[in-house]
């Protein structure tokens, strides 16, 4: 079964940090694009960073940069979202998504995933 399954989510502090995870079942990360979206309560879901296969670019949008960091362990099949210094308006479930190899920049996120992960609630409040 091709799958994507994420874990990590939690309640945490406003300058708290979280690493989310997403393993891959039934195909090989390696080759393609990890994405991460957030959906926050009654808003739209919005792409939050792109890791290439391809060429191994990267992609924040500009409320993550400096404090998110998504990098994957291939022997592991395994991706991750490294979240620093979370703030208040980070809250919502976060989903890992893969699309085909490309470059990764702020179009990307619009392209349709072969794979969706289930999603993990991020809390952050005081």
């Amino acid at each position: 079964q091709l799958q994507l399954a994420e874990s990590g989510g939690g309640l945490v502090q406003p300058g708290g940090s979280l690493r989310l995870s997403c393993v891959a079942s039934g195909f090989t990360l390696e080759y393609y694009n990890i994405l991460w979206f957030r959906q926050a309560p009654g808003k739209e879901r919005e792409g939050v960073s792109c890791d290439s296969s391809s060429d191994g670019s990267t992609n924040y949008i500009d409320s993550v940069k400096g404090r998110f960091a998504t990098f994957r362990l291939n022997a592991q099949n395994t991706a991750y979202l490294e979240m620093n210094s979370l703030k208040f308006e980070d809250t919502g479930v976060y989903y890992c998504a893969v699309i085909p190899s490309v470059s990764c920049d702020s179009g990307t996120y619009s392209l349709t995933p072969d794979y969706w992960g289930q999603g993990t609630q991020v809390t952050v409040s005081s």
